[in-house]
Formats: structure tokens, sequence, C-alpha cells
């Protein structure tokens, strides 16, 4: 029996009797015990080697051990010490030949003629690396080399956390042997791999909608005048600006994309951006009277007139006075003359509003004027104020609303009590109330 021992474990291994096994009937015998072979050089049964003729004998980081007659699969880790060879028996037949030869050289080297020449442990795999370790021939001996990103724990390579030394400006990603670094978002990795520089994105199709704006990090959106952002934080929508206020416009305010704009009626135009004007149609022409009538202009439209309204039995005697000669019995009870005048005036103007003012044109000597609404004031909308003896105001004393139209006589009786005479005249004014406030 011939021990072997590994590391500090022994493993007892049964030999056969002999290094090699002679025939024991005839020269002629050839077949020899499992784990021998017949040489025929030496006319004896030789060992076979396994671990040489066995491809893969011992799998992963098992490393294969040639013994007499079989083979070890044992640790890579491990050492194999021979142990000494027992005391030769009485009818054994060991011969001195196949005991191993006297080295004089010291351990890691072997004699080459009269010199010692260093043993390449890594070529003839005579060392314990682990597949995953580079085997470096030193004198006398080898290293175990680990790769790049480990290093050697005892036998082991064990992986070099490079997260730990901070090598990365944001985020570090230890994998087996290496690290990668990462940015967080809105970065992108430096040419060094390792720092991390500020992404634009505005530059790279950001989702804004409308406007971008770079900053460290991210990106902001912002919208045009008239929009807001949406809860998104991308898409921009439009204000509703006419929703916020109804005095943005004078009339109307309609919405648009980004603005907003303001209408006026028909017979109104646009003055400014937000208030309405009325249109003097009788101005610009644009008015269809003809020519035996005078074209007056009122809020939001204008008014065609005959240019003689003097009804019998009066006469005209310019193109706005008619007079009631006094030689004509029915112009005993009427004003002498009638003046015709014209106004235009808003809806829900505040009252009282004085609206018009009534001038005598001849005052004679000691007479004394007074001053009444003679017709057309049913609803008593009107009332007059005297100011003087020769003037008064016209003044709306309820609040109106258009289109109304009226037709007021305003005279003035004009008495003289020493000459006992009396007399009087009247303006006949039409009134045109228009649709709106403005």
């Amino acid at each position: 029996m011939r021990g072997v021992c590994v590391s500090i474990l022994c493993v007892s291994v049964f030999l056969r009797s002999a290094i090699s096994q002679p025939p024991t009937e005839s020269d002629t015998y050839t077949e020899c015990t499992d784990g021998y072979q017949w040489d025929s050089q030496t006319q004896h049964c030789k060992d076979i080697n396994e671990c040489e003729t066995i491809p893969e004998a011992c799998k992963g980081e098992m490393k294969c051990f040639n013994h007499y007659g079989g083979y070890l699969c044992l640790p890579r880790s491990a050492s194999v010490i021979p142990a000494p060879d027992p005391p030769s028996q009485p009818g054994t037949n060991l011969e001195s030949t196949a005991r191993e030869p006297f080295n004089p050289c010291p351990l890691g080297y072997e004699p080459q003629g009269d010199s010692c020449v260093d043993v390449n442990e890594c070529e003839r795999d005579e060392h314990d690396c682990q597949p995953s370790q580079q085997c470096i021939n030193t004198p006398g001996a080898f290293t175990c080399q680990c790769p790049d990103g480990y290093r050697k724990v005892g036998t082991e390579c064990i992986d070099i956390d490079e997260c730990r030394y901070r090598y990365c400006q944001h985020r570090c990603v230890n994998v087996p042997g290496s690290f990668s670094c990462q940015c967080e978002p809105g970065f992108q990795l430096a040419g060094n791999n390792r720092s991390c520089i500020d992404v634009n994105e505005c530059d790279m199709g950001a989702p804004c909608q409308q406007r971008c704006y770079n900053t460290y990090g991210t990106f902001l959106c912002r919208c045009d005048q008239g929009y807001e952002l949406g809860p998104d934080g991308f898409t921009c929508n439009d204000i509703d600006e006419c929703s916020y206020s109804s005095y943005l416009c004078q009339f109307q305010c309609v919405n648009e994309p980004g603005k907003f704009s303001c209408q006026c009626p028909e017979g109104y135009q646009l003055l400014g951006t937000r208030l309405c004007q009325d249109i003097n149609e009788c101005e610009t022409g644009e008015h269809q009277c003809t020519e035996g009538q005078n074209c007056v202009n009122i809020h939001g439209a204008y008014q065609c007139v005959d240019t003689n309204r003097c009804q019998d039995p009066y006469v005209q005697v310019t193109d706005n006075r008619c007079v009631c000669p006094v030689t004509k019995p029915a112009c005993r009870d009427l004003p002498f003359s009638i003046v015709h005048r014209y106004m235009s005036i808003t809806s829900e103007r505040s009252v009282p509003s004085d609206i018009f003012q009534i001038q005598a044109t001849s005052v004679y000597p000691g007479a004394y004027n007074t001053f009444r609404i003679r017709s057309g004031d049913d609803n008593r909308d009107f009332y007059i104020r005297q100011i003087n003896n020769i003037s008064a105001m016209l003044v709306l004393a309820r609040a109106v609303t258009g289109p109304l139209e009226y037709t007021l006589d305003l005279e003035m009786v004009s008495v003289n009590p020493l000459l006992s005479y009396q007399t009087s005249s009247a303006l006949r004014l039409s009134i045109y109330v228009g649709p709106y406030a403005f």
C-alpha cells in the first residue's frame, strides 16, 4: 500500500504489489489488470496515466491526479505528497529502475547536463491555478494571477467593487471584473465615461409644443402669450380670455387661438381694440337717401327725411323751418313757426340727463318767455327745465332702451302784458334712441 496526502488530508490508495506486473505463467502472457497495460519493451504491465488518456477526466475546478491503477479528482489547491514506499516484502519482484531518479537541483528546477534549469510549471500544467486565473512562471516556482478587476484572496479571485472608490460622478454599477457609470435623467456620460454633462433636451426633440428652455439636468416648456401650459407640462392650451371678463369688449368678445378680438354690431366700427363707434353713413355716402331727402345719422343707422316736412297750413321758408301765415284762419291757435331738428341718444343713459338746449332766436323787449312740451311725450319720459327768459333744457327723466323714436314739439310762448301780445314758436325735435349703450 502507498499513501497519498492531500493538504492536511491523507488519502490511502491500495496499489498493486509492484510498480509493474510480470507475467505469472509464461512470457507469452500479455493481459494486465484494470489500470495497467502491457509494455512490450519491458515485458511488464505498466500503469496507465488516465489524466492523459481520458479527455477531461475531472470537471470544473477539480484537477486530475494519476496514481497506480487509477486516478483521483481533487481540488486544484490540493497538494499531493507521495508517501514513502514500504520496505520490500519477501517474494516481491521490485526493480530499482522503477524508482524515481535522484534530483540534485532545488525545488522548481531540474538537472540539464551539469546545470539546473527552471521548470516551467505553467507549460507542463503542473500548477494549481484555477481556470479563471493566469499561470505565470517564475524562477523555481509560479504564481496565479487574477484577471483585471479581481483581487486574490487565498487561492480565489474576488471581484473588486470599484464603486466604493467613487469613480463615477452620479451612479456606479459594479459588474464582475469591472464597473460602469450611469447618469441621472437629463445628463449623459462625458468622454471619460465617468463624468456627467447636461443634455440639451431642447436640441434633441423635447416634447414642448411651443417654447423649450433648457435647464441643468432638465428642461422647461413655456407657452406663447394667450396660451397656458397643460397638466402634462408639454402641451399649450388656448386661454379663453372672453370667459374671464365681460368688460374686455364694449360689445362682443370673440375668442381666437392665442388671443381675442372685439366685434361691433352692424352700423358701428371698432375704435381702437375694444370700443365701438357709430358709423356716420351720411358722411361716408353709405346711405340710400334720394335727392328729395336729407340723410340724418343716428346711432347704428341713418334716417332719410323729406326735405319739405311742412304740413298744411304751414309753408316752407327754409330747409328746416315752416311758418303758419297769420292770414290763414287755421293758424290762429298754432305756433307761428316750426323748426325741425334731429338728434340721437344712446340707450340706458343715466337719469336725469340733459339732452337738448332750447334757445330763443328772437327776443322782444318786455316779453316773457316760457317753455313747455306741447306734444309727443305721452309717457312723460322728458321734462323742461327753464334756464332763463330765453333758454331752457330738455331733460330725459327716465332711462329708456332703444331702438325708439320720439317726436317732441317743444314750444316757447312769448307774452307781452304791456302790449297785450302773445305768440309762440315750436321746435319739432325727432329723438332716435339707439339700441345700445354706446
